[in-house]
Parts: C-alpha cells; structure tokens; sequence
C-alpha cells in the first residue's frame, strides 16, 4: 500500500518520465475547477482544495518514503511521485482561469513551468534534497512548486492587469 499511495496509484511506475505522470492530476483537477466554478468561487474552492492535495501528497511523501526507498534500494526512486503531487499542487494555489482557452493555457502554463522548476532545480531548491529522509524527496518540490506559482501568478497578472496578451 504504501507504494501504491507513493506513486500516486502507480504513475510512478510509468516506464518514462514519471515524475511528469505525478504531475499531472493536480494539473488536471485544476482545469476541471475552472470548468466548475467561477469567480471568487474558483479561487477559493481551488486554493482550499490544492492546499488539501499539497498536503495530502507531502504526508504520504514524508510518511511512507523511507519504507519504500529501503524496498527500492535507491535514495529517490522514480516511481516515488507524491512530491511531484505535491508541489504541483502548489503551484495553482491561488491560480484561476475563467474559460475555454483560458483554461488550458493556465493548466498547461502552471504545469511546465514546474515541471521545469522540478527538473533544473536552480538554487536554492537543489540544496533542499539534502534534508533527510522524505523530506529531501519532498522539500525539493515544494520549493519548485512554490517558484512555479509565483511566477505563474505573475503571468497571469500581467496579462489580466496591462491588457498585455503578447
């Protein structure tokens, strides 16, 4: 079980980038938020439920990850995702989009750019690795998640604010 729940239900185990599979459910649930609610609606039910998705991957990470890298052999398994979940979540705390296109843009934004945070690790989110235990498979990405959402809310107010659409 706490494989399972540490490769959020087995997207760990994708044989190719899986930590981009780990990524992608808060990216998705995101998009559907938008497609359900509006307004101060979407930004309030959204931060509540990321925060609860960042904290649900963050305890399973910190909980679980020292049993499975002890059955896994390696420091950081791949098929441990739950800090991809989590700092994923991170970045649409707070974030919205209103409609259509919007939505995507917004989801797939969010999503590269942690993806990009998470891969390059520039300073100071690759010092975080070195914690011990979960917490270094999960601190990182939290990191990452939280540079991601500032600098997705700041595109985002560009764009919403100056008119600016590129």
């Amino acid at each position: 079980m706490k494989r399972m729940l540490t490769s959020c239900f087995g997207l760990g185990f994708m044989p190719i980038a899986s930590g981009t599979w780990g990524s992608m459910p808060p990216a998705i649930i995101f998009a559907g938020m938008c497609l359900v609610c509006s307004g101060w609606g979407l930004v309030a039910a959204n931060a509540v439920l990321m925060i609860v998705l960042a904290v649900l991957g963050s305890i399973v990470c910190v909980k679980f990850t020292p049993d499975v890298v002890k059955i896994a052999g390696k420091k950081d398994p791949g098929e441990i995702v739950a800090d991809e979940f989590a700092g994923q979540s991170v970045t649409f705390i707070g974030a919205y989009a209103s409609g259509g296109k919007e939505i995507a843009i917004v989801a797939v934004a969010g999503f590269l750019l942690f993806r990009l945070f998470d891969i390059i690790k520039p300073w100071p989110i690759r010092k975080l690795e070195k914690l011990p235990d979960g917490w270094g498979v999960l601190a990182d990405d939290l990191l990452a998640g939280l540079f991601a959402g500032i600098l997705l809310q700041t595109g985002l107010f560009v764009v919403k604010f100056t008119g600016w659409s590129g």
